[in-house]
């Protein structure tokens, strides 16, 4: 067994790999391109992952929102166009889902006010915000369920052959 660290404020990848108690040797051999060096810098904080290491990461631990966390807090890109995704239940993501559904059809006529002119005034600029804000709650409850999805194939709850095909049809 792995033998814990002491440290505090362990990092996102520091506690996936604890989680699974593996050692960073043990880890490195799993990760296979990357070295138990590199895996304690990454997990230091001495150094960001490259892309293609958290990719190796999340697959081979079996944690697809390494991908999401990365992205959201550590690429520059994605610090500005992708929101963090918690994992939550199904049941909780499918009320989330439900629940912006129905505010944002309550307010789809008001939609169709505000863009027919193909300009929002002043007068329009509050009702528009909320509208996309609850838009934007809709994008998040679908990223969270595809994130719940690729989780539950990860550690083969879901049928992935079968999931892919349908995916893909």
């Amino acid at each position: 067994m792995a033998r814990v660290s002491v440290k505090e404020n362990k990092n996102i990848y520091h506690k996936t790999r604890e989680a699974l108690q593996l050692t960073r040797e043990s880890a490195s051999e799993l990760l296979e391109s990357i070295s138990a060096e590199r895996i304690e810098k990454i997990e230091n904080e001495r150094s960001l992952p490259h892309p293609d290491e958290i990719l190796i990461m999340s697959e081979k631990y079996k944690q697809p929102d390494l991908c999401n966390y990365y992205c959201a807090n550590q690429c520059p890109i994605g610090q500005q166009y992708v929101p963090e995704v918690k994992i939550k239940d199904l049941s909780q993501i499918v009320l989330e889902t439900l629940a912006s559904l129905n505010s944002i059809h309550k307010q789809k006529e008001r939609l169709i006010e505000i863009t027919v002119d193909g300009k929002i005034s002043n007068d329009e600029l509050e009702d528009f915000v909320f509208i996309q804000e609850e838009l934007e709650k809709i994008s998040i409850a679908v990223e969270t369920l595809q994130l719940w999805s690729e989780q539950m194939v990860a550690k083969g709850l879901i049928d992935v052959e079968k999931y892919n095909e349908l995916k893909n049809k």
